[in-house]
């Protein structure tokens, strides 16, 4: 069994009438690359700041590293929502300032910060001011005061927020080499398909309540895909009567087609039904997104209201 880097347990928070974290049990594993996932006000932040210890649960209990985030403030390293740097500070001064907060002890510091900014692609800021940074580098330079004692743990809220694609491409790829050297690392954020391409598990929020904790693979097996795509090579083919095919529909502006299975149709089997009926440039199974993936568990978990809500609110990112 997989040691636990996080174990929340029966925890509530409340913010006057707004029940913001409601009886939240959640283990993150240690190794593991966690997703925070949810719209805006669903309760992520709420949660990373309690895991952090800079707000307290109301009832229940948070352990992090078999202890607490204040006892274990050296092996963990926290971005968060709300962004700050010493602004006149120069940038490799304020690194290493942060590095020795964090308990670094290394005779070569000024160039370990070096090091780190060539990773972050900024090998010309060490001796700039912080003010003097667009926001795109203040933001990487503020990963940057998170990660640079190379923790253990890593939380990251909101990381990829105010980056350009190339940037929050070389983020990514940061926090993987992060993951796969063996940190532990839990990111929020409320742009899904972010989390798709990155995290090893997934954990969905909405309005303080919990609707998913599971690995991706985990997640794909359990949505399994009724759905498949189908682009014939050319001219149209009719695939309606075709054993296990309960609906055909064309998709917009392209040549497929969204082919619904009847219930309790073997994919794979109606698959091999379609390619024999017909030249076909692609056959495969559509699988859900995680938005799909989220809007269903608030549809099942707090209702259809809730479901359109989270659509609106999805649609927006």
């Amino acid at each position: 069994m997989a040691e636990i880097a996080i174990s929340i347990q029966k925890v509530n928070k409340h913010f006057g009438d707004t029940h913001a974290v409601c009886d939240l049990d959640l283990d993150v594993p240690r190794g593991s690359l966690c997703g925070f996932l949810g719209p805006n006000g669903a309760g992520k932040s709420t949660t990373i700041r309690m895991i952090m210890s800079i707000i307290y649960p109301d009832t229940g209990s948070i352990q992090v590293l078999d202890s607490s985030a204040l006892k274990n403030k050296d092996r963990i390293g926290y971005l968060p929502e709300e962004r700050g740097l010493y602004r006149k500070m120069r940038v490799g001064e304020f690194l290493e300032y942060v590095a020795k907060l964090k308990g670094m002890q290394i005779s070569e510091l000024p160039a370990h910060v070096r090091e780190w900014l060539n990773r972050i692609d900024l090998p010309d800021v060490y001796r700039k001011r912080c003010q003097e940074l667009s926001k795109g580098m203040q933001q990487k330079v503020q990963f940057l005061a998170a990660v640079i004692h190379e923790p253990e743990l890593i939380i990251l809220d909101e990381p990829f927020s105010g980056l350009d694609p190339v940037n929050a491409q070389l983020m990514t790829e940061l926090i993987r080499k992060m993951n796969d050297n063996g940190a532990t690392i839990i990111f929020s954020t409320h742009i899904l398909h972010q989390a798709e391409q990155l995290c090893d598990r997934i954990f969905l929020i909405n309005k303080g309540i919990k609707l998913l904790d599971a690995t991706l693979e985990q997640i794909r097996e359990q949505f399994d895909p009724r759905t498949l795509l189908a682009e014939p090579l050319d001219g149209d083919i009719n695939l309606h009567g075709i054993e296990g095919v309960r609906d055909v529909r064309q998709m917009h502006d392209s040549p497929a087609m969204e082919i619904e299975l009847s219930e309790g149709a073997d994919p794979q089997e109606v698959m091999g039904k379609i390619l024999a009926a017909g030249p076909m440039r692609s056959v495969e199974l559509r699988r859900l997104t995680l938005d799909e993936v989220f809007i269903r568990q608030v549809a099942a978990g707090v209702g259809e209201q809730a479901a359109e809500v989270a659509r609106e609110e999805l649609s927006h990112v």
